[in-house]
């Protein structure tokens, strides 16, 4: 009986080393890992005026949502675009491609920019979708200079 119970013992005290064998790089995911059913919000605020985003819950995206709180400079880029570069470079791993429209907030890897979309754009090599705007669509085309991100509660 004394020997059953110290296998059984054994076998569960095994259990989170397989665990880790399995998925060698699970300490590193587990940093960003967020609770079942978490939302990831931003809201990025100039000139008073403040547009939210609602995050997919790709990596590219949780990164991003690590490194804030940020005070960054805003870029226009083309006719329906604004482009910030966050500190550290995206994994774009689970990242789906975007398929941009008005609203969308997409991570282009060969520059490094986030891209922030006020009029529909399509589809391009390199570029991730993020996650989508929920307010504030009317004030992005007017960003300019410091924004500042935040995480939305």
């Amino acid at each position: 009986m004394k020997k059953t119970i110290k296998k059984v013992f054994m076998v569960l005290l095994s259990l989170p080393l397989l665990s880790c064998l399995a998925n060698p790089n699970k300490e590193i995911d587990n940093k960003i890992e967020f609770q079942k059913g978490e939302t990831m919000k931003i809201s990025v605020q100039a000139k008073g005026e403040t547009a939210v985003f609602k995050l997919n819950n790709s990596q590219a995206a949780k990164e991003l949502y690590e490194q804030l709180p940020l005070e960054i400079e805003v870029e226009n880029f083309g006719n329906n675009e604004k482009i910030f570069y966050p500190p550290k470079k995206l994994s774009t791993n689970n990242t789906p491609l975007a398929k941009a429209k008005n609203g969308t907030l997409a991570y282009y890897a060969p520059w490094g920019d986030v891209v922030m979309f006020y009029k529909d754009f399509g589809s391009a090599g390199g570029l991730y979708e993020l996650g989508e705007i929920i307010s504030g669509l009317e004030y992005i085309k007017n960003m300019s200079g410091i924004i500042k991100i935040n995480k939305e509660e």
